[in-house]
C-alpha cells in the first residue's frame, strides 16, 4: 500500500503577496505546472464528517487517487495510480476502482458505498526545496473563484513551523487561516448553491 504522512503549514496569500514570493525566490512562469483535483464524497458528506477527503489528481500525465485521513500530527495519505479510463468511470458511476484506496476506505467505514463527484479545482503550482522542506506556491481556480496560497511540506513539525513563520515575517505577510483546498471548494460550492 502506498502511504505517507503529510505534515504541512499553509497560509492564504493576496495576489500581491503571491507575486512578491515569486519575485523573492526568482520563480519563472515556466516553473509552474497545472494540476487538476476532482473531489468526491457521499451525498451526505460522510467522508467530510470523518475529517477525510477523497480526490483524483491529474498532474504531469499521471492520475492518482488519494484518500486523506486525519492523524494526531498531519494526515495519512493513501495513494493509488489509476488510468484515465478508471477516472472517467469513477466520475460517472461513483464506484471506486479496486485497489489500496478502496481497501483503506472499507477499513475506515464499511457503510460508504456510493460516492459522488462534486467537481474539480485547477491549480497552477510551483514547488521548490526550502530549508529541508518543500515550499509550494499555488494559484487555484474553481467555481468562479480564485485564490493564492503558500504551503510548506516538512518532516519535522517544530523546525518546519519555525522556518515557515520566519519566512512570512521576513516578507511581511500576515498569518492567515488556510483551509485545505477541498474545504475551500465545498464552501464555494455551498455559496454558489444559495
Amino acid at each position: 500500500m502506498s502511504q505517507e504522512i503529510e505534515i504541512e503549514f499553509k497560509n492564504m496569500l493576496t495576489k500581491d503577496e503571491f507575486n512578491r514570493l515569486k519575485h523573492h525566490f526568482s520563480i519563472k512562469e515556466n516553473q509552474f505546472s497545472i494540476q487538476v483535483n476532482d473531489y468526491f464524497d457521499t451525498p451526505t458528506f460522510a467522508l467530510k464528517q470523518l475529517g477525510c477527503a477523497l480526490r483524483i489528481r491529474k498532474k504531469n500525465q499521471k492520475t492518482v487517487l488519494t484518500l486523506k485521513q486525519p492523524l494526531q500530527v498531519g494526515l495519512l495519505e493513501t495513494h493509488q495510480p489509476i488510468s484515465n479510463l478508471d477516472r472517467e468511470h469513477f466520475i460517472q458511476s461513483g464506484h471506486l476502482p479496486d485497489g489500496e484506496v478502496k481497501e483503506a476506505l472499507l477499513l475506515l467505514s464499511s457503510t460508504i458505498k456510493k460516492l459522488v463527484h462534486f467537481g474539480d479545482l485547477q491549480t497552477n503550482r510551483a514547488e521548490f526545496n526550502y530549508k529541508g522542506g518543500l515550499l509550494v506556491l499555488d494559484h487555484s481556480t474553481y467555481l468562479n473563484t480564485q485564490d493564492f496560497e503558500l504551503e510548506y511540506e516538512v518532516q519535522n513539525p517544530e523546525t518546519g513551523s519555525e522556518n515557515f513563520l520566519s519566512l512570512l515575517d521576513e516578507l511581511n505577510i500576515p498569518i492567515r487561516k488556510s483551509d485545505n483546498k477541498i474545504k475551500r471548494f465545498y464552501l464555494a460550492k455551498m455559496k454558489n448553491n444559495d
